[in-house]
């Protein structure tokens, strides 16, 4: 540094070429380090986040598929009415829309069944009226004509109700919904907080090269010479911080993959995997959070600079 500010270059490339050598903030430091452990740790939070929401998205769009591609019959006991036959009718009303192609009546002891998760198992409830369900699959390449369905329901079966799970579906969505838009906010809150954090580390770089940083403005080294000099310093942090916490967020998911097949063996985990699926995030979701671990360091590279160049500009 000595033979540095011996002589004042001429123009800027002498400038760099005579720094070269000297440089500006330290490769290996305990500011560095931390701040690299810091990225990495945010880099995690945020691959997490973004990860649950990929899954969450993926997750209602198969659940909204398949209940939007069924719907329910209801028919009601009333006085005078045989249920049995009713069903029957019901089979033979949805044979003449080609738009629905299957259809099971379920009897009454499997109608039944599916009030014991909120009756209890043991109950006698053939005194009580409890309606008989179809189960009607629908062929998503031709279109029903839901209207005509219901009219002929309507004048056949007066206590036939059809149930085309709309309010179900726009549940499930608003759910997702909320859910993935409060994952966003998670992850514009986790990368804000990196951003303070790598604009603390860069302010505390300047102000120990502060010395540095006015001997080179004296020898006439350019903003964008000094401003480049931190940007790749935290560059090089931010792409090892990436590095480390993408690959911790992948390793996880992958262990929660391969634990997940273990785990539907238990009604805990088929619910889990009702709601996220199998945990397999795929080649999309491992590409996904190799370009997040990117996009972080080039987050802190470009932070850095532009923290640098507006402080040297009040020193002008």
């Amino acid at each position: 540094m000595v033979n540095f500010l011996a002589r004042r270059p001429r123009n800027d490339e002498e400038t760099q070429e005579s720094f070269t050598d000297t440089p500006l903030v330290p490769a290996a430091s305990v500011a560095g380090a931390a701040l690299s452990v810091v990225i990495a740790i945010m880099t995690f939070l945020a691959a997490l986040t973004a990860s649950f929401a990929l899954l969450l998205t993926q997750a209602s769009h198969d659940w909204r598929g398949q209940v939007g591609a069924e719907m329910t019959i209801q028919i009601m006991p009333r006085p005078g009415r045989d249920l049995d036959a009713d069903s029957r009718k019901v089979v033979e009303i949805i044979a003449n829309f080609p738009a629905l192609r299957e259809a099971r009546a379920l009897s009454k002891a499997q109608s039944e069944d599916l009030l014991a998760p909120w009756l209890g198992a043991g109950l006698d409830l053939s005194q009580l009226p409890v309606p008989r369900l179809i189960s009607v699959k629908r062929d998503d390449s031709k279109k029903l004509d839901e209207i005509g369905l219901r009219t002929a329901l309507d004048a056949a079966l007066p206590n036939a109700n059809l149930d085309n799970h709309g309010a179900w579906m726009q549940r499930l969505s608003t759910m997702a919904d909320v859910v993935v838009a409060s994952a966003l906010g998670v992850f514009a809150l986790v990368l804000t907080a990196m951003g303070l954090a790598v604009g603390f580390a860069t302010r505390g770089a300047m102000a120990g090269a502060k010395d540095i940083i006015q001997a080179l403005h004296y020898v006439g080294a350019a903003d964008s010479f000094i401003a480049g000099e931190f940007q790749r310093h935290f560059l090089r942090l931010g792409l090892r911080g990436g590095a480390i916490g993408g690959g911790a967020a992948a390793v996880l998911f992958f262990a929660l993959g391969a634990l997940s097949r273990h785990w539907t063996t238990s009604a805990g985990g088929e619910q889990a995997e009702a709601m996220f699926g199998a945990f397999t995030l795929g080649w999309g979701g491992l590409a996904a959070i190799a370009a997040l671990s990117l996009g972080v360091a080039g987050l802190t590279g470009l932070t850095s600079r532009i923290i640098v160049h507006r402080s040297l500009r009040q020193l002008h």
